[in-house]
């Protein structure tokens, strides 16, 4: 029996918003649509949802086949589905958004991909929605870094203080003040302070922190 015949179809797919943090840089990965309509223009990633597969497990597949890695935080940002949005056929989209460290990204596999990292505020005109896309993907992020230490994904596991504020700053959009930002970090305990140096970003060199899983977890009270 068919079910649903007096319905016209539509189809499902899936955008992901891939966030990663370089040079101080919120930056997103982009690439030329290797696809009718739109071929050649910059475009977001993602693809159509399979018959088998939910849309969770459709973005995981793509950001795995785009990207090689495993477990990488990722959120869903919303439903996108103007009549107009895709000249080719009636496709509702849902985005998502992921945030990994750009130097965990194989330089090999983004060539071989022919993606791009682009400073968010320089982003170029994207296919269909896929501005709007971002947009929204970054207030989420935005907002879900005030109440949880989700940035650190975008940081390699020893950093400086100075590059985690750049962080903040760069998601935020706006500058931080610095004293204010080291007294709330040092209230902090799951941030800690190790005895290692980084000479390459300052002749005086700056102490290396890394971020502690365990500790947060005990005492997860988190807002900066």
């Amino acid at each position: 029996m068919t079910y649903y015949s007096e319905h016209a179809k539509v189809w499902v797919s899936v955008d992901v918003i891939i966030f990663g943090f370089d040079e101080g840089k919120l930056k997103v990965l982009i690439g030329r649509r290797q696809m009718d309509p739109g071929r050649g223009e910059w475009s977001l990633y993602g693809g159509f949802v399979a018959a088998n597969e939910g849309i969770d497990e459709c973005a995981s597949r793509t950001l795995k086949e785009l990207t090689g890695l495993r477990n990488l935080y990722m959120r869903q940002v919303g439903a996108f589905g103007s009549v107009d949005r895709d000249p080719g056929e009636r496709v509702v989209s849902i985005a998502y958004y992921a945030l990994i460290n750009v130097k965990d990204y194989d330089e090999k596999l983004r060539k071989e991909h022919q993606a791009e990292w682009v400073d968010i505020n320089q982003l170029p005109p994207l296919y269909s929605d896929h501005n709007e896309m971002v947009r929204q993907a970054q207030r989420r992020m935005r907002q879900k870094m005030r109440t949880e230490p989700i940035g650190f994904r975008l940081l390699p596991d020893l950093f400086t203080l100075t590059q985690l504020q750049r962080l903040y700053e760069a998601v935020g959009g706006q500058e931080i003040d610095k004293r204010n930002f080291r007294k709330r970090i040092k209230e902090m305990g799951f941030i800690e302070k190790t005895e290692l140096i980084d000479k390459l970003s300052s002749k005086r060199g700056a102490a290396l922190y890394r971020f502690n899983k365990r500790v947060y977890n005990e005492d997860p009270n988190f807002k900066l």
